[in-house]
């Protein structure tokens, strides 16, 4: 018997950390985009995971607990859009299997949008 995982909207900071720490356990164990953050990046994962709560959760629940700028971290480590694909498409895969709903739309199409953006920001994109 397949073991599935129920999905739900969006409702809830515990269904953000539940997102969050789906998908970075992903990003973390990828091949491709994994030793960006481990080795490169050095990500300090338990400093980390907080903001990304607070910045998810700004995006869809609508708090205001974010205090940062995303962008400037990733000037440096030179992305490819490959490594955007592959974290969209863990994002994506990762929104799908826990959830549904609007939110769900809504955070991944606030992903995209972020991808595209940051890649316009290192002339990845016109």
């Amino acid at each position: 018997m397949e073991n599935k995982v129920t999905r739900k909207p969006i409702e809830t900071r515990e269904d953000i950390q539940l997102l969050v720490d789906s998908f970075y356990h992903k990003v973390r164990q990828d091949t491709l985009i994994g030793p960006i953050f481990n080795d490169v990046a050095k990500v300090d994962w338990e400093e980390h995971l907080p903001k990304l709560y607070n910045f998810w959760s700004d995006l869809l629940l609508g708090e205001d607990t974010y205090r940062g700028r995303p962008f400037p971290p990733h000037m440096k480590l030179n992305l490819v859009p490959g490594h955007f694909e592959q974290w969209l498409r863990l994002f994506t895969e990762t929104v799908d299997e826990h959830f549904l709903g609007l939110r769900a739309d809504e955070a991944k199409s606030r992903a995209f949008r972020i991808a595209r953006n940051f890649m316009i920001n290192l002339s990845l994109l016109d």
